[in-house]
C-alpha cells in the first residue's frame, strides 16, 4: 500500500469505529463525545485536501513506506 492509501484507510476506520462508540443507537455505544473525534478527522481531512500536506502521509514516508499519487 502507498502512504495516500493508508492514510484514507485509517482516516475511514477512525470515523467509522469513532461513530460506533458515538451515536446512541449503536449496540456499542460509550459517550456521545467521541463524536468529536469525528469532527477532528474530518477537519484534518479537508486542511490537507486545501493544503496538499498530511502530518502522517509524512510520517509514514520518513517511515519507509511508499509515496503515491
Amino acid at each position: 500500500m502507498t502512504t495516500w492509501q493508508i492514510v484514507r484507510v485509517v482516516a475511514g476506520s477512525f470515523i467509522l469505529l469513532s461513530l460506533a462508540l458515538g451515536i446512541p443507537g449503536s449496540p456499542v455505544f460509550v459517550s456521545q463525545w467521541w463524536l468529536a473525534f469525528t469532527a477532528f478527522v474530518g477537519a484534518n481531512l479537508l486542511q490537507s485536501g486545501l493544503t496538499k500536506w498530511c502530518l502522517m502521509e509524512t510520517l509514514l514516508r520518513k517511515l519507509g513506506f511508499k509515496p503515491g499519487c
